[in-house]
């Protein structure tokens, strides 16, 4: 079942009832203002910090879902409703909401009035505009007004939820009937007379009939929004707010013809003053307001709205033109083409913070998460990776572990959630190696980054990588894999946490330790980027570091081929005890798939390229890959482990606390299943890569949304495994490593062309299905059109002509800037 359709062509997915499965999102902003927004209106808006700088209040885990966003109450001629059906739900005869690169409209019409709001955030503005336009669609005249509202936060979200006894006391804003552009505008200034330097906007470019500014006025005593007082009574209060809930409402009317069109402006802006420019008289009463003016002014018209989308459009061309597949499967090309990289962005500016299932109170930038973020992002907007790769190597440890989070608008570690995941270090050369990949900006590594962001310790990001190099190397076990620590990638594998008191946290409490349970999925990210980092040291003239991180790695790949390996696929880790977990001996858990994929995408046990010979077959590699089709593979995705734990392992911490078939116990962990599609074009087999591939992909999920619940869009983080009672429903979407891992996955391996050191790979694995395609890549100023045909056959590898000459090998040198070169691939 469908709830809307694609429109590639405008790059929007078209939602065309208000009654999908769960809310479905878009994000706007991809620089410091971000907003979260349904097709129901709902969510909220932020500068930076989704936990520091909130601007308007959002209610999680409530009833109804979606509780809280930026709404427009309509009342035409006593009939009272919302274009975006949430939160009055009067039924509508026309309901459609478009998501876009960056911005969305939504659209509801009843009774003869269609009330369409485009929302976006302009490039370079800390502001979400809205443009509305009401349209008089019967054959008589219309008086109507319309109240457009946000209920604002009061600044840390966090306190913002729990500390009532200060924050019913503390609510201040200023109105300004008249604004110098002509509009209407409420000023949100709690707690700027003491200790901030920043505040809300929230405008309409009209003058307005009315305001009001207090929640309880707006919406009257025991109402919920959808009852609110003033929209149906038709009038605005003039109520202003001290203490309790400070809020933004307005009462425009207009008149309408039949078949007249208006334009209303809306607009929520976040302005810093200067210290000395905080105020506008001498007794510091009045917010200086210069700064808000100008940015009302910009928009004061409908008109600077279409020319602020219309940069924002142009802006989403020519980033998506750096990657560009055509392949005439529609489903694969506008997943590659728009909504997988749009979701890269997403990721990237987001980490795991704030999404409908991250609050954006608990968790800030992640070390790991924002290092794999990266991997997908670093050819959109390469100077920002840079920004991003200091920023995280700035909460790097001396000893070269690392906070496992850090707050975006501090730059801080977050204490909360501290260090002692000892997957972390290695993140950070993966990261180093994607962005000198795609750019040839060597200079990086001499960049002076602290540690710990303390100033003095700085330290060129080279010797970051060397630290993340001899962690892992001073952190072995018995078998000479590295010790797991609180955790490695898996969160919920908490080895050396034995945790019996409700609600305590596995991924803070650490209350064994001794040097005994390891990771064999740290041992295969420590292969697959200690190479990378060899090639860095070399290239550096690092001989001496070259040499003993390559011998470091040629031991823990022996070890993972030794004591990592249980026969027919890899074992998971080694517990407190020294005892193998992800054995063919265990009743549950008894193959895991971090490390199939990872060990395989790093080459271990990898004895040919074509999985039609004995060799491979008999390999390692081709076992463990047999075996995960046949133990973890769903009509869903490849579940996380099998089969799921039925009973609480305490020696493993959290990953038995889930229910079977759900997240780390057996679900489909969707940010995995790309390192076994990998994998699987490692060994030559394109088609089963491809089959799993479209099993996790939403826009080839789309006809199951009321199995799948989530958007059609963008990635979820999980799929309810085989073992769960809604097998194939999703759940935490856009903000996962899935969306950078996945993308990774389809570009440099399924369609085969990845930046190298020294230029471009081209190595398509892809399977029969797609027997014809053609990517443009754009790579180091160079635009490089790959035209691949493509037998299916398995193991075939490709053959190519540059410009119209064969080369031996696939790997294409980087052109000059500004060059066109067009290659040829046959398989």
């Amino acid at each position: 079942m469908r709830y809307g359709h694609f429109d590639d062509s405008a790059r929007e997915y078209v939602i065309t009832t208000p009654h999908t499965p769960y809310p479905w999102i878009n994000y706007l902003g991809s620089e410091q203002f971000f907003s979260l927004l349904s097709h129901q209106a709902g969510g909220y808006s932020f500068y930076r910090d989704a936990k520091l700088r909130r601007l308007t209040r959002y209610r999680y885990n409530n009833i109804p879902t979606d509780v809280g966003g930026r709404y427009l109450f309509v009342n035409d001629g006593g009939d009272v409703w919302t274009p975006s059906w949430l939160p009055v739900k009067a039924d509508l005869d026309h309901f459609e909401a478009r998501h876009g690169l960056g911005y969305s409209t939504i659209t509801g019409e009843r009774g003869g009035l269609r009330v369409s709001t485009t929302f976006l955030v302009p490039l370079g503005e800390n502001a979400e505009v809205q443009k509305v336009t009401l349209t008089n669609t019967s054959d008589a005249a219309k008086s109507v007004s319309v109240f457009p509202y946000v209920e604002f936060c009061l600044w840390n979200a966090e306190d913002d939820q729990t500390n009532y006894q200060r924050n019913l006391s503390i609510g201040e804003v200023e109105v300004e009937p008249s604004t110098p552009s002509g509009g209407s505008a409420v000023y949100h200034r709690t707690e700027y007379r003491e200790r901030r330097d920043h505040y809300a906007v929230f405008a309409v470019n009209v003058p307005a009939a009315g305001f009001d500014t207090d929640r309880d006025a707006f919406v009257g005593a025991y109402n919920h929004l959808g009852e609110a007082a003033v929209p149906r009574a038709g009038r605005a209060t003039g109520s202003v707010a001290s203490g309790w809930y400070p809020v933004g409402a307005f009462q425009v009317d207009l008149t309408l013809e039949p078949g007249e069109s208006r334009d209303v402006v809306v607009m929520l802006g976040y302005v810093e003053n200067p210290e000395a420019e905080k105020w506008a008289d001498d007794a510091h009463q009045v917010v200086d307001k210069r700064r808000a003016h100008a940015l009302l002014e910009r928009f004061a018209t409908g008109d600077a709205v279409d020319a602020a989308l219309a940069a924002l459009r142009e802006h989403w061309t020519a980033l998506l033109s750096t990657y560009e597949v055509r392949s005439g499967d529609e489903r694969l090309d506008r997943m590659v083409n728009i909504w997988n990289q749009y979701q890269c962005m997403v990721t990237f500016n987001m980490s795991r913070s704030a999404s409908y299932f991250e609050t954006g109170m608990g968790r800030g930038m992640g070390f790991r998460d924002s290092s794999q973020d990266l991997l997908g992002f670093v050819h959109l907007v390469p100077e920002r990776a840079r920004e991003r790769i200091v920023d995280i190597a700035s909460t790097q440890f001396p000893d070269g572990s690392a906070y496992h989070q850090y707050q975006p608008l501090t730059k801080r570690g977050n204490h909360n959630l501290g260090s002692g995941f000892n997957d972390d270090p290695m993140w950070l050369v993966g990261g180093v190696a994607a962005y000198v990949k795609e750019t040839g900006d060597w200079g990086i590594l001499d960049e002076p980054v602290p540690f710990d962001n303390e100033p003095g310790t700085e330290a060129p990001l080279f010797e970051h990588l060397v630290r993340s190099v001899e962690f892992v190397l001073s952190h072995l076990g018995p078998h000479g894999l590295p010790l797991i620590g609180r955790a490695d990638w898996n969160d919920c594998l908490n080895l050396n946490c034995f945790s019996t008191t409700p609600g305590e946290s596995f991924q803070t409490t650490g209350n064994k330790t001794g040097g005994v349970a390891e990771s064999t999925f740290i041992a295969a990210q420590f292969v697959l980027y200690g190479e990378q980092f060899v090639e860095l040291a070399r290239r550096r003239g690092d001989d001496a570091q070259a040499a003993r991180a390559a011998d470091a790695v040629a031991a823990m790949r022996q070890a993972l081929l030794t004591d990592g390996w249980d026969g027919r696929w890899f074992l998971r880790a080694y517990d407190y005890y020294g005892r193998p977990i992800g054995t063919d001996a265990d009743p549950e858990g008894k193959i895991w798939i971090e490390p199939q994929g990872f060990a395989i995408m790093a080459g271990v046990g990898v004895e040919s390229s074509d999985p039609t010979t004995p060799e491979w077959a008999a390999s390692p590699a081709g076992k463990a890959l047999t075996a995960v089709e046949e133990l973890l593979g769903t009509e869903h995705g490849m579940v996380l482990q099998y089969p799921a734990y039925t009973t609480y392992q305490v020696h493993m911490g959290e990953v038995s606390t889930y229910p079977p078939g759900y997240k780390e116990n057996g679900g489909i962990f969707c940010h995995n299943n790309p390192w076994v599609i990998i994998a699987e074009t490692v060994a030559g087999d394109g088609a089963r890569a491809f089959d799993h591939y479209r099993r996790i992909t939403p826009a080839y999920r789309e006809e199951i949304s009321d199995v799948h619940r989530l958007e059609p869009y963008v990635y979820a983080q999980m799929i309810a495994g085989k073992q769960a009672v809604r097998h194939g429903e999703a759940k935490n979407s856009w903000l996962t490593g899935t969306a950078a891992w996945n993308f990774v996955a389809v570009s440099q391996y399924l369609l085969g062309v990845r930046p190298d050191f020294d230029g471009l790979v081209v190595d398509p694995q892809i399977g029969p299905d797609v027997p014809e395609f053609t990517v443009t890549r754009v790579a180091r100023g160079a635009t490089y059109e790959i035209t691949v045909h493509n037998s299916g056959r398995p193991g075939a590898r490709a053959t190519l002509t540059v410009d119209g000459a064969p080369i031996k090998g696939r790997t294409v040198p980087y052109a000059a800037p500004g060059a066109h070169v067009t290659i040829t691939a046959t398989l």
